[in-house]
């Protein structure tokens, strides 16, 4: 690893070149300000990445036809640019993208953050594994932003410095979510997910109000594991108190899997030379086949809105994409076909705006993130519904009495005049 500034890094960037780009906690800005420097000289430079997290230089509109910015997971700060067509959303189960960046996606450079170098000569990937060490392999160039505050984690997260073409010195804070609602409704939610959580259960838990609120009242359990997409705050005083210790999971017993990390400058110190905490690619961590081996594995997820047959979506209202389908469905499948496991999804009946989430059908032109076929449990503050085996009409009924009190009657003509369900 030759150590240079950015514009050196980047020097050998051409038009129509395609470059990926770690993301969540470790987006390494300063490289996509380079970028953003670097492409005004260019044309068709594509970009692509999981989602990013803090300033998105590369997108300044006068950027258009220069650079495109392709996402798997669309995040609050490239939202609108989606919606304008200057960036775009590939569809893609997280599982998938390190086989598609692998088979199908010619990738000329590879942007990533990393911790310095060990004393043996490795860096980590610190907070953020997802399909980075497939696009370091693929990639003909790999420039990395050493940054001292990135934390050495261990599992699949450690690589030699040898396959870095160029480092750039970076000491900029890791980032971290912003404070999450936690009001009465999504308290209500929580304690009625938290009760369904038996001991010995590994635990897959999205990010938001409501996974953090349920692991906040899981202080009374015992021995439960993780197995997740993702990990936040909330887990640490659960593995302190030895709440969480995966002494029951089937795979990595005793250890706590992750491909990401989101949380304070806390999380990031805990995590640091934590040999309980396996950084695992997204391929591993997403696999079904995985997922269902670890017995009791419960899958927390949300939704968008839910339809009166069970059909969830989570990525869009109606047309305009929100986020992306994620691991949803990875976790949702496994968890299903787990030993005593089951997943569910939990949302409030309504919308910020006083809108329902529970609706006869989804809005024209949604995404169906979760299909009515993989449904088990759904969750709101009104109660638990298990549509796993129900008719279509068994199931409006339940969900029914989930939506909003205020909401129901119109449900209930809906199924009856629209579905004919009821």
């Amino acid at each position: 690893m030759k150590m240079v500034d950015c514009e050196t890094a980047l020097s050998d960037l051409r038009s129509g070149m395609n470059v990926y780009v770690q993301g969540i906690a470790m987006t390494p800005t300063l490289l996509l300000q380079a970028l953003a420097a670097r492409t005004r000289e260019l044309a068709e430079v594509s970009l692509y990445h999981i989602h990013l997290e803090g300033p998105v230089p590369h997108l300044d509109p006068s950027l258009s036809g220069h650079l495109h910015d392709i996402s798997w997971f669309i995040g609050q700060n490239t939202r609108k640019y989606v919606e304008s067509g200057q960036a775009s959303y590939l569809p893609l189960f997280l599982s998938d993208i390190p086989a598609f960046v692998e088979r199908d996606l010619p990738l000329d450079y590879a942007l990533i953050q990393v911790s310095p170098p060990d004393r043996h000569g490795f860096v980590s990937l610190g907070a953020s594994v997802e399909a980075a060490l497939t696009a370091i392999n693929k990639a003909r160039v790999v420039v990395a932003a050493v940054n001292p505050r990135v934390p050495r984690t261990l599992g699949s997260a450690e690589i030699p410095v040898s396959v870095i073409s160029y480092g750039i010195w970076n000491a900029q804070p890791l980032y971290a979510p912003g404070p999450a609602r936690k009001d009465s409704v999504r308290r209500e939610i929580a304690a009625r997910v938290a009760d369904l959580i038996p001991d010995r259960a590994t635990l897959q838990l999205g990010i938001g109000a409501i996974p953090d609120l349920v692991l906040s009242l899981l202080t009374n359990h015992r021995d439960l594991g993780i197995h997740s997409e993702m990990i936040s705050d909330s887990v640490v005083p659960l593995v302190q108190q030895g709440v969480i210790t995966g002494r029951y999971k089937a795979v990595d017993r005793g250890r706590l899997v992750c491909t990401f990390a989101f949380g304070s400058q806390a999380l990031y110190d805990f995590m640091d030379n934590n040999p309980a905490i396996a950084m695992r690619p997204v391929d591993y961590t997403n696999d079904t086949a995985i997922i269902r081996r670890q017995p009791r594995m419960i899958s927390i997820n949300s939704a968008v809105q839910v339809d009166l047959t069970g059909q969830v979506a989570a990525e869009s209202v109606g047309g305009r994409m929100l986020s992306g389908v994620g691991g949803q469905m990875d976790f949702v499948r496994g968890a299903s076909l787990s030993p005593g496991g089951f997943s569910v999804i939990a949302l409030p009946s309504r919308t910020s705006a006083g809108e329902p989430r529970i609706v006869p059908t989804l809005y024209p032109g949604a995404a169906v993130t979760t299909t009515r076929n993989h449904v088990q449990f759904v969750v709101t503050e009104y109660g638990v519904a298990n549509l796993h085996g129900l008719s279509l009409a068994r199931r409006a009924q339940q969900l029914i009495n989930l939506a909003h009190p205020d909401d129901r009657d119109a449900l209930r003509e809906a199924g009856r005049d629209q579905l004919s369900i009821l």
